[in-house]
């Protein structure tokens, strides 16, 4: 009887806290949040990227790149293997074309999720690297862009033990970067289902070059999009589950210092920063509980949030767009060019829009 009683009690305290963890998970995810439309005019889908466009940059001259394709745990996807697409948005037109990839290169394998363009400036050559996910597994692939027929040369792929669960990426040379760990588990269904219910700040920041790789930052929730400044002094990190920004300082040494953090009230994805101004632009979920449950009938919406000032004593947070799932689901990049604003999402379609 007495042995009845200790399991009914342990049963009982199990199932106390399970339901107190998934609470906060719910909390954490603004599962409560419900979205008002703040659109903007003259919308448009991009063609070709009907399976998702999870990450955009733009470099000069309105050269932007996307990465489509991506698979997640979780989250709704398809077989089409990955992709990397450019777009000129100075055409009016807008027409994505896919880059195509070197023989040599495994496309089965390829599963994009967040890039990062450097220019050299000693040949102005245009680096593409692209945090990619084989077999559900972290690796950083550089390509070498030509221009002349819309291709990518693949220089080398990046493995190591401190790139176990990568997320985003900021390169910062040929052969360096700033990378997020977005989790602290690596095998997926601890990623899963452990750490959403532990819920602790094991996520990090890494850098990387052939002769130096080092964890640089640490403390978040969920580290995920990763930009620099237009004078490279500051790395700014979005914290998904945390709701804010991070801003921190590079050294000599290339640890990262923080400086400071921004809320945002949303599950902010990647960033954007405009080079002229210097404002932050996020793709953002803005009730990250529908992106896991993908119910047909109450889709997740999108978010675009603009940074101002972010290094001011007063930042200035702005909702620039909103939609509740009807027109753009899972918005994860937004970035801007010329009057227009491009939005990117995880697994649905790709917008652009007049801005106001």
């Amino acid at each position: 009887m007495g042995k009845l009683v200790l399991i009914s009690l342990v049963i009982a305290a199990l199932s106390a806290l399970l339901g107190e963890r998934i609470l906060n998970l719910r909390k954490r995810t603004l599962a409560s949040r419900e979205l008002v439309r703040n659109h903007l005019p003259n919308c448009v889908t991009l063609k070709h990227l009907s399976h998702g466009s999870e990450d955009i940059t733009v470099v000069r001259d309105g050269l932007a790149f996307i990465s489509t394709g991506l698979k997640y745990p979780g989250l709704p996807g398809s077989d089409v293997p990955g992709k990397i697409y450019s777009v000129d948005l100075q055409d009016p037109r807008m027409k994505p074309v896919e880059l195509r990839m070197p023989r040599n290169f495994d496309l089965d394998i390829f599963n994009p999720h967040g890039i990062s363009a450097y220019i050299d400036t000693n040949d102005d050559e245009i680096y593409l690297f692209v945090v990619n996910h084989p077999q559900h597994k972290s690796q950083v692939e550089v390509f070498r862009f030509v221009e002349d027929d819309h291709s990518l040369v693949h220089l080398n792929t990046i493995k190591h033990e401190l790139l176990y669960s990568l997320n985003d990426i900021v390169a910062v040379g040929v052969d360096s970067f700033y990378a997020t760990n977005d989790h602290y588990f690596s095998h997926e269904i601890f990623k899963a289902v452990v750490e959403p219910l532990l819920f602790q700040p094991w996520s990090n920041v890494v850098y990387y070059s052939p002769k130096d790789v080092k964890i640089v930052s640490e403390g978040y929730y969920m580290a995920n999009g990763i930009n620099m400044s237009p004078d490279k002094r500051h790395i700014y990190v979005a914290d998904v589950l945390d709701h804010n920004v991070h801003l921190l300082e590079r050294k000599e040494d290339n640890t990262l210092a923080p400086v400071k953090s921004v809320a945002l009230g949303s599950l902010c994805d990647n960033i954007e920063v405009d080079p002229e101004t210097g404002d932050l632009w996020l793709g953002c979920h803005p009730n990250g509980w529908k992106m896991f449950v993908s119910d047909p009938n109450d889709p997740p919406g999108s978010e675009v949030i603009r940074i101002q000032k972010i290094h001011s004593d007063e930042p200035v947070v702005t909702q620039v767009y909103a939609d509740d799932g009807q027109v753009i689901m899972g918005s994860s990049v937004a970035t801007t060019y010329g009057g227009k604003l491009l939005i990117g999402t995880v697994f649905h379609k790709a917008l652009v829009c007049d801005l106001k």
